[in-house]
């Protein structure tokens, strides 16, 4: 989930996916992985399965929302999260009673008959299993598509790749990466284009958007520690509600105001029930990790259709299709990129 609300102070600028072109993107694989379990179901709101009852929404958005970013000339990198820190505790027992309270209300919109909302709902119920992680690497391996087992916090993970210059920035919908010191955010990667809103006949474009970290610290005077105490003010994953009252634009204006949580507790009469500090080192100092390989691989289309035709029962023509125009866009743009330096 991230930080809570930030986006009401600060705002990204539309990007092509062209722009992204031979750019390496550090993705934040949970993040993206929900977002395929939530987005990518049945008419009834029921995630997408094979024959046998097997999960196959996260697959489905694995091979064919990569394959058009591949198309695009873009190298992903997949992060994946670890052991989750002590002080994420709180935030994850938050997570499942609001998926316990989606499922009741799941069964109530069946018994009603309302399908439009049990679409609705169905989203918030989404959990990932270990098979479905088991599966998604296995894709990933087989796509060509290098990723990484973090020892905790993925986008933590994402932003030392992207602070240390083994990719561009880092692909999420949370804004956490920033905080832990990601130059560059891409946000809507792969949700971009036209999408209908919920209970309604209305459609909005989705555009990839794109925020760089120095650009944000200027405009909104802060310097990186106090990004992240006003962050802990408004409610992280790690501090999930914050101090009762303060939402984004006044936790923005008390660190304008006094520089630091501290003078903030000084001077103004909330309160804070969390350990700032330690949540402060979280960002400041993350647990990472140097055991990982970047490299990335061919498409092993044969290994793919084997995988998901033969296995988890998709459609194998359409399969072949995407996977081919792929190799070929990739193949075209590595000719291209040879031209380049050729005429350079």
């Amino acid at each position: 989930m991230g930080v809570k609300k930030i986006s009401d102070l600060i705002k990204g600028e539309p990007i092509e996916l062209s722009d992204l072109s031979r750019k390496r993107l550090a993705i934040d694989a949970y993040n993206i992985l929900y977002q395929f379990l939530a987005s990518i179901r049945g008419m009834d709101g029921s995630l997408l399965k094979n024959i046998d009852g097997m999960v196959t929404s996260h697959l489905s958005g694995l091979l064919y929302r990569n394959a058009r970013l591949l198309q695009h000339g873009i190298k992903l990198v997949y992060v994946f999260d670890g052991k989750p820190s002590e002080l994420k505790k709180e935030e994850i027992r938050r997570r499942v009673k609001l998926k316990e309270k989606a499922r009741k209300e799941l069964e109530e919109a069946r018994e009603r008959g309302d399908m439009e909302r049990v679409r609705t709902v169905a989203q918030r119920t989404v959990s990932l299993t270990e098979d479905m992680l088991k599966d998604a690497k296995h894709l990933l391996k087989l796509m060509g598509i290098p990723y990484i087992e973090a020892p905790q916090e993925g986008e933590a993970q994402a932003a030392y790749l992207a602070q240390n210059r083994k990719v561009w920035g880092v692909a999420s919908q949370d804004f956490d990466s920033l905080l832990f010191g990601a130059p560059i955010l891409i946000r809507n990667l792969t949700l971009s284009g036209r999408r209908k809103l919920p209970r309604t006949n209305r459609y909005i474009t989705v555009n990839v958007e794109i925020y760089r970290r120095e650009n944000l610290l200027k405009e909104l005077n802060l310097t990186p520690d106090q990004l992240i105490d006003m962050a802990i003010l408004i409610g992280t994953d790690f501090n999930p509600d914050g101090v009762k009252g303060v939402g984004p634009k006044t936790a923005y204006k008390y660190i304008q105001q006094y520089g630091s949580i501290e003078k903030v507790l000084e001077n103004v009469n909330i309160k804070l029930e969390a350990d700032y500090e330690e949540i402060r080192e979280v960002f400041r100092k993350p647990v990472i990790t140097e055991d990982y390989n970047l490299s990335f691989g061919e498409i092993d289309i044969e290994g793919i259709v084997e995988f998901l035709c033969e296995q988890r029962g998709f459609d194998e023509a359409r399969v072949r299709n995407v996977l081919s125009k792929t190799k070929e866009e990739q193949r075209s743009i590595l000719q291209q990129r040879r031209l380049d330096s050729f005429f350079s």
